[in-house]
Protein backbone atom coordinates (compact mmCIF):
# COMPACT_ATOMS: atom_id res chain seq x y z
CA UNK A 1 0.00 0.00 0.00
CA UNK A 2 1.76 3.62 -1.06
CA UNK A 3 1.79 6.11 1.08
CA UNK A 4 -1.17 8.96 1.61
CA UNK A 5 1.34 11.78 1.11
CA UNK A 6 -1.58 14.38 0.52
CA UNK A 7 -2.80 13.26 4.08
CA UNK A 8 0.36 13.68 5.43
CA UNK A 9 1.26 17.27 4.59
CA UNK A 10 -2.94 17.99 5.05
CA UNK A 11 -2.67 17.54 8.70
CA UNK A 12 1.24 18.72 9.44
CA UNK A 13 -0.71 21.99 7.70
CA UNK A 14 -3.17 21.59 10.67
CA UNK A 15 -0.37 21.26 13.15
CA UNK A 16 1.21 24.43 11.90
CA UNK A 17 -1.86 26.57 11.69
CA UNK A 18 -2.37 25.83 15.69
CA UNK A 19 1.02 26.53 15.98
CA UNK A 20 0.93 30.25 14.64
CA UNK A 21 -2.25 30.38 16.73
CA UNK A 22 -0.10 30.00 19.34
CA UNK A 23 2.48 32.09 18.12
CA UNK A 24 -0.37 34.93 17.90
CA UNK A 25 -2.03 34.44 21.50
CA UNK A 26 2.08 35.24 22.84
CA UNK A 27 2.20 38.48 20.96
CA UNK A 28 -1.08 39.34 22.68
CA UNK A 29 0.75 38.79 25.79
CA UNK A 30 3.38 40.83 24.63
CA UNK A 31 1.15 43.58 23.76
CA UNK A 32 -0.52 43.79 27.02
CA UNK A 33 2.69 43.74 28.82
CA UNK A 34 4.31 46.22 26.06
CA UNK A 35 7.66 44.34 26.01
CA UNK A 36 8.82 45.32 22.39
CA UNK A 37 8.32 42.90 20.40
CA UNK A 38 4.92 42.43 19.54
CA UNK A 39 5.19 43.04 15.67
CA UNK A 40 7.67 40.28 15.27
CA UNK A 41 6.22 37.76 17.73
CA UNK A 42 3.01 38.91 15.37
CA UNK A 43 4.99 38.02 12.36
CA UNK A 44 6.20 34.57 13.46
CA UNK A 45 2.81 33.62 14.33
CA UNK A 46 1.30 35.05 10.41
CA UNK A 47 4.48 33.05 8.74
CA UNK A 48 3.77 30.06 10.23
CA UNK A 49 -0.10 30.31 9.45
CA UNK A 50 0.76 30.89 5.95
CA UNK A 51 2.87 27.85 6.05
CA UNK A 52 0.36 25.92 7.33
CA UNK A 53 -2.84 27.49 5.23
CA UNK A 54 -0.50 26.38 2.14
CA UNK A 55 -0.02 22.86 2.77
CA UNK A 56 -3.70 22.57 3.40
CA UNK A 57 -4.74 24.35 0.13
CA UNK A 58 -2.47 22.14 -2.11
CA UNK A 59 -3.61 19.25 -0.63
CA UNK A 60 -7.26 19.67 0.32
CA UNK A 61 -8.34 17.04 -2.43
CA UNK A 62 -6.79 13.63 -0.15
CA UNK A 63 -7.69 10.56 0.75
CA UNK A 64 -9.60 10.73 3.96
CA UNK A 65 -7.85 8.18 5.49
CA UNK A 66 -5.06 7.26 7.55
CA UNK A 67 -3.00 4.03 8.24
CA UNK A 68 -0.87 3.46 11.04
CA UNK A 69 2.32 4.13 8.66
CA UNK A 70 0.92 7.63 8.30
CA UNK A 71 0.22 8.11 11.51
CA UNK A 72 4.07 7.17 12.48
CA UNK A 73 4.96 9.74 9.79
CA UNK A 74 2.54 12.61 10.97
CA UNK A 75 3.50 12.05 14.67
CA UNK A 76 7.24 11.95 14.06
CA UNK A 77 7.44 14.88 11.49
CA UNK A 78 4.70 16.75 13.36
CA UNK A 79 6.76 17.20 16.52
CA UNK A 80 9.98 18.37 14.43
CA UNK A 81 7.88 20.85 11.82
CA UNK A 82 6.58 22.03 15.18
CA UNK A 83 9.78 22.87 16.89
CA UNK A 84 11.43 24.20 13.08
CA UNK A 85 8.36 26.62 12.85
CA UNK A 86 8.13 27.22 17.08
CA UNK A 87 12.04 28.60 16.74
CA UNK A 88 10.55 31.86 14.36
CA UNK A 89 9.82 33.64 17.76
CA UNK A 90 13.34 33.53 19.11
CA UNK A 91 15.12 34.19 16.39
CA UNK A 92 13.08 37.08 14.56
CA UNK A 93 12.74 39.13 18.64
CA UNK A 94 16.54 38.28 18.50
CA UNK A 95 15.68 36.69 22.06
CA UNK A 96 18.07 33.31 20.66
CA UNK A 97 19.34 34.49 17.52
CA UNK A 98 21.22 31.34 17.20
CA UNK A 99 19.45 28.66 15.16
CA UNK A 100 20.72 25.68 16.86
CA UNK A 101 20.00 27.19 20.18
CA UNK A 102 16.64 27.85 19.00
CA UNK A 103 15.67 24.73 17.92
CA UNK A 104 17.33 23.27 20.58
CA UNK A 105 14.87 25.46 23.08
CA UNK A 106 12.16 24.70 21.04
CA UNK A 107 12.17 21.01 20.83
CA UNK A 108 13.11 20.96 24.70
CA UNK A 109 9.55 23.11 25.11
CA UNK A 110 7.46 20.65 22.87
CA UNK A 111 9.30 17.59 24.34
CA UNK A 112 8.58 18.80 28.05
CA UNK A 113 12.10 18.37 28.59
CA UNK A 114 12.82 22.30 30.38
CA UNK A 115 16.45 21.85 29.46
CA UNK A 116 17.64 25.42 28.40
CA UNK A 117 20.08 27.51 27.16
CA UNK A 118 19.37 31.01 28.13
CA UNK A 119 22.06 32.10 30.75
CA UNK A 120 19.43 35.10 31.66
CA UNK A 121 16.12 33.73 31.68
CA UNK A 122 14.42 36.75 33.16
CA UNK A 123 16.06 39.56 30.56
CA UNK A 124 13.81 37.78 28.01
CA UNK A 125 10.58 39.03 27.00
CA UNK A 126 7.72 38.01 27.99
CA UNK A 127 5.99 37.58 25.12
CA UNK A 128 8.93 34.95 23.97
CA UNK A 129 8.83 33.62 27.67
CA UNK A 130 5.10 33.25 27.57
CA UNK A 131 5.66 31.33 24.24
CA UNK A 132 8.16 29.43 25.61
CA UNK A 133 5.98 27.80 28.61
CA UNK A 134 3.42 27.33 25.35
CA UNK A 135 5.44 25.09 24.01
CA UNK A 136 5.38 23.02 26.88
CA UNK A 137 2.41 23.25 27.67
CA UNK A 138 1.30 22.19 23.81
CA UNK A 139 3.64 19.42 23.91
CA UNK A 140 2.53 18.08 27.68
CA UNK A 141 -0.44 16.79 26.52
CA UNK A 142 0.25 16.30 22.98
CA UNK A 143 -0.90 18.62 19.88
CA UNK A 144 -1.23 15.37 17.55
CA UNK A 145 -4.67 14.78 20.39
CA UNK A 146 -5.74 17.80 20.43
CA UNK A 147 -5.60 18.21 16.52
CA UNK A 148 -7.44 14.40 16.29
CA UNK A 149 -9.92 16.27 18.57
CA UNK A 150 -10.87 18.01 15.42
CA UNK A 151 -10.13 16.18 12.55
CA UNK A 152 -13.99 14.66 12.43
CA UNK A 153 -14.65 17.87 10.73
CA UNK A 154 -12.15 17.13 8.02
CA UNK A 155 -13.76 13.79 7.52
CA UNK A 156 -10.34 11.63 8.93
CA UNK A 157 -10.08 9.24 11.53
CA UNK A 158 -7.79 10.10 14.70
CA UNK A 159 -7.22 6.62 15.59
CA UNK A 160 -3.86 5.62 14.11
CA UNK A 161 -2.92 9.40 14.88
CA UNK A 162 -3.40 8.88 18.93
CA UNK A 163 -1.81 5.26 19.21
CA UNK A 164 1.18 6.75 17.70
CA UNK A 165 1.04 9.55 19.94
CA UNK A 166 0.55 7.80 23.10
CA UNK A 167 2.54 4.61 22.93
CA UNK A 168 2.38 2.35 25.33
CA UNK A 169 0.73 -0.56 27.04
CA UNK A 170 -1.95 1.26 28.78
CA UNK A 171 -5.39 1.05 26.67
CA UNK A 172 -7.87 2.85 28.77
CA UNK A 173 -10.09 5.29 27.04
CA UNK A 174 -12.98 7.35 28.53
CA UNK A 175 -15.16 7.11 25.70
CA UNK A 176 -15.76 4.86 23.25
CA UNK A 177 -14.91 7.28 20.38
CA UNK A 178 -11.36 8.81 20.12
CA UNK A 179 -12.42 12.65 19.38
CA UNK A 180 -13.96 12.31 22.87
CA UNK A 181 -11.50 10.77 24.32
CA UNK A 182 -9.14 13.78 23.13
CA UNK A 183 -11.74 16.27 24.15
CA UNK A 184 -12.06 14.88 27.32
CA UNK A 185 -8.36 14.58 28.36
CA UNK A 186 -8.13 18.83 27.42
CA UNK A 187 -11.11 20.24 29.04
CA UNK A 188 -9.41 18.33 32.33
CA UNK A 189 -5.93 19.59 31.13
CA UNK A 190 -7.13 22.93 30.73
CA UNK A 191 -9.43 22.80 33.83
CA UNK A 192 -6.42 21.68 35.75
CA UNK A 193 -4.05 24.88 34.61
CA UNK A 194 -6.93 27.04 34.96
CA UNK A 195 -7.15 26.38 38.35
CA UNK A 196 -3.34 26.14 39.31
CA UNK A 197 -3.18 29.70 37.70
CA UNK A 198 -5.64 30.69 40.11
CA UNK A 199 -4.43 28.99 43.30
CA UNK A 200 -0.39 30.03 42.59
CA UNK A 201 -1.98 33.93 41.83
CA UNK A 202 -3.62 33.80 45.79
CA UNK A 203 -0.29 32.61 47.05
CA UNK A 204 1.25 35.46 46.03
CA UNK A 205 2.98 35.21 42.30
CA UNK A 206 2.29 38.29 39.72
CA UNK A 207 -0.35 37.00 37.14
CA UNK A 208 2.19 35.98 34.46
CA UNK A 209 4.60 33.85 36.25
CA UNK A 210 1.37 32.18 37.85
CA UNK A 211 -0.04 31.07 34.33
CA UNK A 212 3.44 30.39 33.72
CA UNK A 213 4.25 27.92 35.89
CA UNK A 214 0.78 26.54 35.82
CA UNK A 215 1.58 25.61 31.96
CA UNK A 216 4.52 24.09 32.95
CA UNK A 217 3.68 22.39 35.83
CA UNK A 218 0.96 20.44 33.80
CA UNK A 219 2.99 19.59 30.92
CA UNK A 220 5.28 18.39 33.92
CA UNK A 221 7.94 20.52 31.73
CA UNK A 222 9.97 22.46 33.68
CA UNK A 223 10.38 25.95 32.43
CA UNK A 224 10.40 28.95 34.50
CA UNK A 225 10.14 32.38 34.30
CA UNK A 226 13.07 33.19 37.00
CA UNK A 227 16.59 32.27 36.95
CA UNK A 228 16.55 30.64 40.16
CA UNK A 229 13.77 27.69 39.03
CA UNK A 230 11.44 27.68 42.12
CA UNK A 231 13.82 28.13 44.30
CA UNK A 232 12.98 31.80 43.63
CA UNK A 233 10.30 31.36 45.75
CA UNK A 234 11.67 29.02 48.52
CA UNK A 235 11.03 31.68 51.54
CA UNK A 236 7.11 31.00 50.30
CA UNK A 237 6.26 26.98 51.32
CA UNK A 238 2.91 27.85 49.65
CA UNK A 239 3.38 27.86 46.47
CA UNK A 240 5.70 25.33 46.39
CA UNK A 241 2.82 23.01 47.83
CA UNK A 242 0.50 24.46 45.11
CA UNK A 243 3.11 23.01 42.17
CA UNK A 244 3.98 19.68 44.07
CA UNK A 245 0.13 19.19 44.20
CA UNK A 246 -0.03 19.62 40.47
CA UNK A 247 3.28 18.08 39.77
CA UNK A 248 1.47 15.03 41.42
CA UNK A 249 -1.59 15.03 39.62
CA UNK A 250 -0.01 15.56 35.97
CA UNK A 251 2.27 12.59 36.72
CA UNK A 252 -0.88 10.87 37.61
CA UNK A 253 -3.07 8.84 34.07
CA UNK A 254 -5.13 12.04 33.22
CA UNK A 255 -7.94 8.87 32.66
CA UNK A 256 -8.25 8.82 36.92
CA UNK A 257 -8.81 12.48 36.81
CA UNK A 258 -11.94 11.70 35.08
CA UNK A 259 -12.74 8.98 36.92
CA UNK A 260 -12.65 11.07 40.20
CA UNK A 261 -14.87 13.75 38.51
CA UNK A 262 -17.34 11.26 37.85
CA UNK A 263 -17.40 10.00 41.51
CA UNK A 264 -15.38 6.78 40.97
CA UNK A 265 -13.00 7.11 43.72
CA UNK A 266 -12.93 3.00 43.66
CA UNK A 267 -11.19 3.03 40.41
CA UNK A 268 -8.25 4.79 41.59
CA UNK A 269 -8.25 2.86 44.68
CA UNK A 270 -7.74 -0.11 42.89
CA UNK A 271 -5.30 0.82 40.37
CA UNK A 272 -2.23 -0.47 40.48
CA UNK A 273 -0.20 1.58 38.70
CA UNK A 274 -1.63 4.20 40.59
CA UNK A 275 -0.74 2.82 43.77
CA UNK A 276 2.98 1.87 42.97
CA UNK A 277 3.23 5.90 41.82
CA UNK A 278 2.11 6.85 45.25
CA UNK A 279 4.04 4.12 46.96
CA UNK A 280 7.19 5.17 45.19
CA UNK A 281 6.53 9.14 45.81
CA UNK A 282 6.05 8.50 49.65
CA UNK A 283 9.29 6.08 49.88
CA UNK A 284 11.82 8.13 47.63
CA UNK A 285 10.64 11.04 49.73
CA UNK A 286 11.18 9.50 52.99
CA UNK A 287 14.50 8.66 52.43
CA UNK A 288 15.24 11.58 51.17
CA UNK A 289 14.03 14.05 53.70
CA UNK A 290 15.76 11.83 56.24
CA UNK A 291 19.02 12.25 55.00
CA UNK A 292 18.37 15.75 54.49
CA UNK A 293 17.26 16.52 58.09
CA UNK A 294 20.55 14.54 59.80
CA UNK A 295 23.02 14.61 57.62
CA UNK A 296 25.06 17.51 59.15
CA UNK A 297 26.77 18.44 56.01
CA UNK A 298 24.07 19.16 54.01
CA UNK A 299 22.31 21.50 56.87
CA UNK A 300 19.21 23.48 55.89
CA UNK A 301 20.27 26.57 55.79
CA UNK A 302 22.75 25.42 52.68
CA UNK A 303 19.37 25.39 50.73
CA UNK A 304 19.72 28.67 50.53
CA UNK A 305 16.52 30.02 51.97
CA UNK A 306 15.15 31.06 55.14
CA UNK A 307 13.17 28.63 57.82
CA UNK A 308 10.06 29.47 57.35
CA UNK A 309 8.24 26.52 58.96
CA UNK A 310 11.16 24.38 60.76
CA UNK A 311 14.16 22.22 59.66
CA UNK A 312 11.86 20.05 59.09
CA UNK A 313 9.51 20.88 57.57
CA UNK A 314 11.67 22.53 55.03
CA UNK A 315 13.55 19.06 54.79
CA UNK A 316 10.22 17.01 53.55
CA UNK A 317 9.06 20.36 51.42
CA UNK A 318 12.91 19.52 49.45
CA UNK A 319 12.51 16.34 49.04
CA UNK A 320 8.95 15.71 47.89
CA UNK A 321 9.45 18.56 45.57
CA UNK A 322 12.64 16.71 44.03
CA UNK A 323 11.23 13.54 44.32
CA UNK A 324 8.13 14.46 42.21
CA UNK A 325 10.40 16.84 40.10
CA UNK A 326 12.53 13.92 38.90
CA UNK A 327 9.59 11.20 38.81
CA UNK A 328 7.21 13.17 37.10
CA UNK A 329 10.11 14.82 34.68
CA UNK A 330 9.24 18.16 35.72
CA UNK A 331 12.29 19.19 36.17
CA UNK A 332 11.95 22.32 38.68
CA UNK A 333 14.63 23.05 41.02
CA UNK A 334 14.36 24.31 44.95
CA UNK A 335 17.91 23.75 45.26
CA UNK A 336 20.98 21.70 43.79
CA UNK A 337 20.07 18.62 44.95
CA UNK A 338 23.70 17.18 43.81
CA UNK A 339 25.09 18.56 46.85
CA UNK A 340 23.25 16.40 49.54
CA UNK A 341 25.46 13.94 49.48
CA UNK A 342 26.90 11.84 46.75
CA UNK A 343 24.36 9.28 48.16
CA UNK A 344 21.51 11.66 46.94
CA UNK A 345 23.05 12.56 43.99
CA UNK A 346 23.12 8.98 42.44
CA UNK A 347 19.59 8.48 44.14
CA UNK A 348 18.19 11.20 41.96
CA UNK A 349 19.75 10.01 38.70
CA UNK A 350 18.07 6.53 38.96
CA UNK A 351 14.94 8.59 39.60
CA UNK A 352 15.45 9.72 35.91
CA UNK A 353 14.26 6.00 34.32
CA UNK A 354 11.57 6.18 36.27
CA UNK A 355 8.91 8.22 34.82
CA UNK A 356 5.36 8.84 35.80
CA UNK A 357 1.93 7.08 35.12
CA UNK A 358 1.05 5.82 31.56
CA UNK A 359 -1.42 8.61 30.15
CA UNK A 360 0.07 11.57 32.17
CA UNK A 361 2.27 14.14 30.49
CA UNK A 362 5.23 12.48 32.27
CA UNK A 363 8.56 11.44 30.12
CA UNK A 364 10.57 8.55 31.28
CA UNK A 365 9.66 4.92 31.03
CA UNK A 366 6.56 4.87 32.95
CA UNK A 367 5.75 3.17 36.43
CA UNK A 368 3.18 0.69 34.93
CA UNK A 369 6.14 -0.87 32.48
CA UNK A 370 8.31 -0.78 35.39
CA UNK A 371 5.32 -2.94 37.50
CA UNK A 372 5.28 -5.25 34.55
CA UNK A 373 9.11 -5.34 34.47
CA UNK A 374 8.91 -6.48 38.25
CA UNK A 375 5.77 -8.99 38.39
CA UNK A 376 7.60 -10.47 35.12
CA UNK A 377 10.59 -11.00 37.09
CA UNK A 378 9.11 -12.42 40.14
CA UNK A 379 6.77 -14.57 38.28
CA UNK A 380 9.88 -16.10 36.28
CA UNK A 381 11.05 -17.81 39.62
CA UNK A 382 7.55 -19.51 40.10
CA UNK A 383 8.02 -20.94 36.32
CA UNK A 384 11.75 -21.86 36.79
CA UNK A 385 10.28 -24.37 39.61
CA UNK A 386 6.91 -25.11 37.72
CA UNK A 387 7.91 -24.99 33.68
CA UNK A 388 4.53 -26.74 32.96
CA UNK A 389 2.07 -24.24 34.83
CA UNK A 390 0.56 -21.39 33.13
CA UNK A 391 1.41 -18.23 35.00
CA UNK A 392 -0.02 -15.06 33.02
CA UNK A 393 1.14 -11.58 34.78
CA UNK A 394 -2.05 -9.61 35.77
CA UNK A 395 -2.77 -6.35 35.69
CA UNK A 396 -5.29 -4.70 37.79
CA UNK A 397 -6.31 -8.36 38.69
CA UNK A 398 -6.88 -9.20 34.78
CA UNK A 399 -4.15 -11.40 33.14
CA UNK A 400 -2.06 -9.49 30.65
CA UNK A 401 -1.73 -10.23 26.93
CA UNK A 402 1.94 -12.16 26.48
CA UNK A 403 2.39 -9.79 23.48
CA UNK A 404 2.41 -6.98 26.17
CA UNK A 405 4.86 -8.28 28.21
CA UNK A 406 7.15 -8.42 25.07
CA UNK A 407 6.72 -5.30 24.15
CA UNK A 408 6.99 -4.16 28.02
CA UNK A 409 10.71 -5.80 27.83
CA UNK A 410 11.73 -4.80 24.29
CA UNK A 411 10.80 -1.38 25.14
CA UNK A 412 13.36 -1.21 28.48
CA UNK A 413 15.96 -3.06 26.45
CA UNK A 414 15.80 -0.22 23.63
CA UNK A 415 15.62 2.03 26.31
CA UNK A 416 18.90 1.40 27.97
CA UNK A 417 20.63 0.73 25.28
CA UNK A 418 19.25 4.19 23.30
CA UNK A 419 20.37 5.46 26.84
CA UNK A 420 24.09 4.05 26.55
CA UNK A 421 24.22 5.13 23.11
CA UNK A 422 23.34 8.28 24.47
CA UNK A 423 26.09 9.04 26.67
CA UNK A 424 28.72 7.53 23.90
CA UNK A 425 27.25 10.29 21.70
CA UNK A 426 27.92 13.46 24.69
CA UNK A 427 31.14 11.19 25.12
CA UNK A 428 32.59 11.56 21.89
CA UNK A 429 32.52 15.23 22.09
CA UNK A 430 34.97 15.50 24.86
CA UNK A 431 32.32 15.56 27.69
CA UNK A 432 33.56 13.71 31.01
CA UNK A 433 31.49 11.05 32.47
CA UNK A 434 29.30 11.91 34.64
CA UNK A 435 28.17 14.73 32.97
CA UNK A 436 27.40 12.34 29.91
CA UNK A 437 25.39 10.08 31.20
CA UNK A 438 23.16 13.06 33.12
CA UNK A 439 22.85 14.39 29.91
CA UNK A 440 21.66 11.53 28.32
CA UNK A 441 19.32 9.97 31.45
CA UNK A 442 18.08 13.48 31.53
CA UNK A 443 17.52 14.00 27.77
CA UNK A 444 15.78 10.25 26.88
CA UNK A 445 13.77 10.64 30.03
CA UNK A 446 12.86 14.68 29.33
CA UNK A 447 13.89 15.40 32.87
CA UNK A 448 15.19 18.58 32.08
CA UNK A 449 18.37 18.98 35.03
CA UNK A 450 21.00 16.53 34.61
CA UNK A 451 24.24 15.73 36.14
CA UNK A 452 27.85 17.50 36.41
CA UNK A 453 28.54 20.33 34.46
CA UNK A 454 24.35 20.90 33.66
CA UNK A 455 23.42 20.14 36.98
CA UNK A 456 20.03 21.56 38.72
CA UNK A 457 21.17 24.94 38.82
CA UNK A 458 23.27 25.07 35.65
CA UNK A 459 21.80 24.93 31.66
CA UNK A 460 22.66 23.62 28.82
CA UNK A 461 24.10 26.85 27.08
CA UNK A 462 28.18 25.38 27.54
CA UNK A 463 26.71 22.24 25.34
CA UNK A 464 28.79 21.85 21.82
CA UNK A 465 26.22 22.65 18.84
CA UNK A 466 26.47 18.86 17.99
CA UNK A 467 25.85 17.76 21.55
CA UNK A 468 22.48 20.14 21.69
CA UNK A 469 21.65 18.54 18.18
CA UNK A 470 21.74 14.98 19.55
CA UNK A 471 20.46 16.13 22.79
CA UNK A 472 17.46 17.27 21.11
CA UNK A 473 16.98 14.17 19.07
CA UNK A 474 17.22 11.83 22.07
CA UNK A 475 14.53 14.68 23.52
CA UNK A 476 12.25 13.63 20.50
CA UNK A 477 12.79 9.70 20.52
CA UNK A 478 12.21 9.91 24.59
CA UNK A 479 9.20 12.31 24.31
CA UNK A 480 7.66 9.67 21.59
CA UNK A 481 8.54 6.88 23.17
CA UNK A 482 11.09 5.38 20.80
CA UNK A 483 8.93 3.21 18.67
CA UNK A 484 7.46 5.99 17.10
CA UNK A 485 10.21 7.94 15.68
CA UNK A 486 12.99 4.45 15.70
CA UNK A 487 10.78 2.76 13.27
CA UNK A 488 11.08 5.11 10.77
CA UNK A 489 14.70 3.88 10.68
CA UNK A 490 13.77 0.61 9.53
CA UNK A 491 13.49 -0.68 5.71
CA UNK A 492 10.48 -2.33 5.84
CA UNK A 493 8.97 0.41 7.46
CA UNK A 494 9.17 2.43 3.60
CA UNK A 495 8.09 -1.07 1.32
CA UNK A 496 5.17 -0.69 -0.26
CA UNK A 497 3.12 -3.30 0.82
Amino acid sequence: MKLNYKIIFHILGLLLLFNGGFMLLSALISLVYKDGVTFQICIAGLLTLCLGGISMFFTRHHQKEINKREGYIVVTFGWIIMSLAGTLPYIITGSIPSFTNAFFETMSGYTTTGASILNDIEAVPKGVLFWRSLTHWIGGMGIIVLAIAILPLLGIGGMQLFAAEAPGPSTDKLHPRITDTAKRLWLIYVGYTAAETLLLKVAGMSFFDAINHALCTLSTGGFSTKNASVAHWNGEPIIQYIIIVFMFLAGTNFVLSYFAFKGKIQKIIHDDEFKLYFKFIASFTLVAALIIYFRADISISSINHPMVWGEGESAFRHAIFQVLAIVTTTGFVTADYTLWTPFLAVFFFGLMFLGGSAGSTSGGVKVVRHLILIKNGFLEFKRTLHPSAIVPVRYNKKAINRFIVFNVLAFFILYMLSFIIGSLGFSILGIEFKSAVGLAASTLGNVGPALGDFGPVNNYAPLPALGKWWASFLMLIGRLELFTVLILFTPFFWRNR
